[in-house]
């Protein structure tokens, strides 16, 4: 530690005492090799650095998993009990106003997922919605793409508009990430974007079809809609945007975290990428 930075300025930030601090170091200087029983102001000084990491979006079962993933033997109920101690808690999330507009005549799309939202493989059905985000110069859109398959974001948009051109630019960009096969199914809600001849247009010529969830029922779209409330929590409470390119950055920096690093419980408690790379893994195992 002291290589780097004062012993007094880490433990300050980590938040622990110095004596502690060097009473673990004599431990593990006068029983190297042995297995030793960590220390609880360790664990402490870890699962603080890790939520500041993650923004503080890990409740206990998380940060057990990310405690072993980085190599500390700690059972379940230690950490419950040392982040419930020290308060270190996951942030709560908050109810959000709903940005969807229906009021249009415009054509919709039956429902073709009926809540079936595990999906086998890649790029089979990709959920997606709008959410905005509060600055001082005014609100910022976001637009995302969502797989179903390893509840990756595979595509994503910004802009200080509502416009179909908004939702549109989402796909375009999974389409060019992902290059998926025909048949692919994009599941939203009836807002007008996605009802729209341009959004329509693009799903038609990609040979991709369109889904959409029945009239003002949120959980037909629940994993996109639960995916809003992870970013408000972990990006966006408490913070207060002076511009857009502000937020942006924000939003961007945190869709990075997702994709790469936030674990999933339904995932086996691997990020997204990490689910969708050893799926790949696996496939070619089995076709070797």
């Amino acid at each position: 530690m002291k290589k780097c930075w004062a012993v007094k300025v880490s433990c300050k930030v980590l938040q622990v005492s110095i004596s502690g601090y060097f009473r673990w170091l004599g431990q593990s200087k006068s029983q190297c090799g042995a297995n030793t029983r960590l220390t609880d102001a360790l664990i402490v000084a870890h699962m603080r650095a890790i939520d500041l990491e993650v923004k503080g979006e890990y409740g206990w079962p998380r940060m057990q998993k990310e405690l072993q993933s980085r190599g500390f033997r700690v059972g379940k109920e230690r950490v419950r009990k040392l982040m419930q101690e020290h308060g270190i808690r996951a942030k709560t999330t908050r109810k959000f106003v709903v940005t969807t507009d229906s009021r249009h005549k415009l054509p919709v799309a039956a429902d073709l997922v009926q809540r079936r939202f595990t999906q086998v493989e890649p790029n089979r059905v990709w959920t997606t919605d709008i959410t905005y985000i509060h600055t001082a110069e005014g609100w910022l859109y976001l637009a995302v793409m969502l797989d179903l398959h390893s509840r990756q974001i595979v595509g994503w948009s910004l802009a200080a508009h509502l416009e179909a051109s908004l939702v549109k630019n989402a796909l375009e960009m999974a389409w060019w990430r992902r290059r998926p096969k025909p048949g692919l199914i994009v599941h939203s809600d009836r807002g007008s974007q996605y009802c729209s001849h341009e959004f329509q247009k693009a799903l038609k010529d990609k040979k991709a079809l369109s889904s959409m969830s029945r009239k003002g029922n949120c959980w037909d779209n629940s994993p996109t809609e639960s995916l809003w409330g992870r970013l408000k929590m972990g990006s966006v409470h408490g913070q207060k945007f002076t511009t857009r390119e502000q937020a942006k950055h924000a939003i961007l920096d945190w869709i990075k975290f997702y994709n790469h690093r936030r674990l999933h419980s339904s995932l086996g408690y691997l990020s997204p990428i990490e689910y969708e790379r050893r799926w790949h893994a696996a496939q070619r195992q089995q076709a070797a």
